[in-house]
């Protein structure tokens, strides 16, 4: 009996979104990524400073904004994640740390993040990222430049 050939499902829940968009970053299909995001989705970085977007609105904006990523980190490894589902089915929190390359300086990097990540029709409609600014521009390799622009905003 021949077997029934079965369509791989499209992620639908938070968690499962998730880690197809960590299936993607080491891959650097950054359009793929994007492309997880509902049209008018959301991407919101709370703790950002210096030239870093505190939040990018729709999925252009977003796709405009991960163009660059694969230039400054190589993303090799996802070294730990956690998914913790909250009351609302739409929203899971997510505990991560990636591991890679410095792109400028092919130093290694290890990053933590806190994601709270919100799915509708399997699309990301809001993504928070929580991140220390100071670690992800020293795994970016462009350290020097956050602390002049800190500087710069200070003196204002």
């Amino acid at each position: 009996m021949p077997k029934e050939h079965k369509e791989p499902k499209e992620p639908k829940e938070p968690g499962e979104v998730f880690r197809r968009l960590l299936e993607l970053m080491p891959a650097k299909d950054m359009d793929a990524v994007a492309d997880l995001w509902a049209q008018d989705g959301i991407a919101e970085f709370p703790f950002a400073v210096g030239s870093s977007p505190r939040r990018l609105s729709g999925r252009e904006e977003i796709r405009g904004h991960l163009t660059h990523y694969p230039d400054l980190m190589d993303m090799r490894e996802v070294a730990a994640l956690s998914v913790r589902r909250t009351d609302d089915p739409n929203t899971d929190i997510v505990e991560w740390t990636s591991a890679g390359h410095t792109v400028r300086t092919s130093e290694p990097y290890r990053l933590d993040y806190v994601v709270v990540l919100t799915v509708r029709n399997g699309l990301i409609t809001l993504y928070r990222d929580f991140w220390s600014p100071v670690a992800a521009a020293h795994a970016a390799g462009n350290l020097p430049e956050l602390v002049e622009a800190l500087h710069e905003e200070a003196s204002r």
